[in-house]
């Protein structure tokens, strides 16, 4: 099975669009979203439609739980667009946003398949915690992680991509080819973000996910296979509509320019 893996489109609608585009292109059978649907961007609404027309699996993400009631730990920046987002999925002239609020009240915070865990945060808070790649120098929290992860785990809400090895390492995509074959063992891999990367890289990013699975009429085992795809979208776009809004910092458009 081919799996496509998207996180934290958080309201880009020009990203959501190019992503969904391309991976119509990849043969996928299954879309896995793993939240942070809304936050931060111009279009909730559209995207969280989007998402409900084309993704199997969606979970729920901190920024969508902060759409849904009084948000926590977020900065002001994000506390407003948080606020202006929940204004946007209350507003009692679109009919749809009742179907949009019990879609996002429904959400799981994890789901499993098989050996394959996917979160949105972390195995140990698959909601709010994050897992930076300079944890790897915290071994004690890698290792807690890891003793939750029974072979992969796939997260998003860093908006960094990458794979953690159980040795304490991260692999950076760009430095293998946007590429990983993954032997027996235990992963954490972070899929990136859709509508707001924060590795210096504007381009979105979602992951293909290629299913290990026994050859027919033998015992022989692929291995899992990841490949991570980085997108060009129109974000001049994205940044214009955020900054059109006055509930919106600045900011939030600025820093699709730079990837952080």
């Amino acid at each position: 099975m081919r799996r496509a893996v998207i996180s934290d489109i958080h309201g880009n609608l020009e990203a959501l669009q190019v992503v969904l585009a391309d991976i119509r292109n990849q043969g996928v059978e299954v879309i896995h979203c793993l939240g942070d649907v809304v936050g931060y961007g111009p279009n909730p609404r559209e995207c969280l439609d989007l998402v409900m027309a084309n993704c199997q699996v969606c979970l729920l993400g901190n920024h969508d739980m902060g759409a849904l009631c009084d948000p926590e730990g977020f900065n002001q920046g994000a506390e407003r667009a948080i606020f202006w987002t929940r204004e946007q999925l209350e507003r009692s002239d679109d009919p749809r946003n009742a179907e949009r609020l019990n879609f996002l009240g429904g959400l799981p915070r994890y789901h499993r398949d098989g050996p394959f865990l996917f979160v949105h945060g972390s195995p140990r808070n698959p909601l709010s915690e994050y897992v930076f790649p300079d944890d790897v120098y915290n071994h004690r929290k890698i290792e807690r992680l890891f003793s939750l992860v029974e072979s992969y785990c796939f997260q998003g809400h860093t908006h960094i991509p990458g794979v953690f090895t159980e040795n304490h390492q991260f692999h950076c995509p760009m430095d293998h080819g946007y590429e990983f074959t993954l032997e027996r063992g235990k992963y954490m891999i972070n899929v990136g973000s859709v509508g707001q990367p924060r590795d210096r890289d504007r381009r979105s990013c979602y992951l293909i996910l290629e299913d290990g699975r026994e050859e027919p009429g033998g015992p022989v085992v692929k291995p899992v296979k990841l490949s991570y795809r980085r997108l060009d979208y129109p974000f001049e776009l994205t940044r214009q509509k955020i900054q059109a809004i006055a509930s919106l910092d600045r900011y939030l458009g600025d820093r699709l320019c730079m990837g952080q």
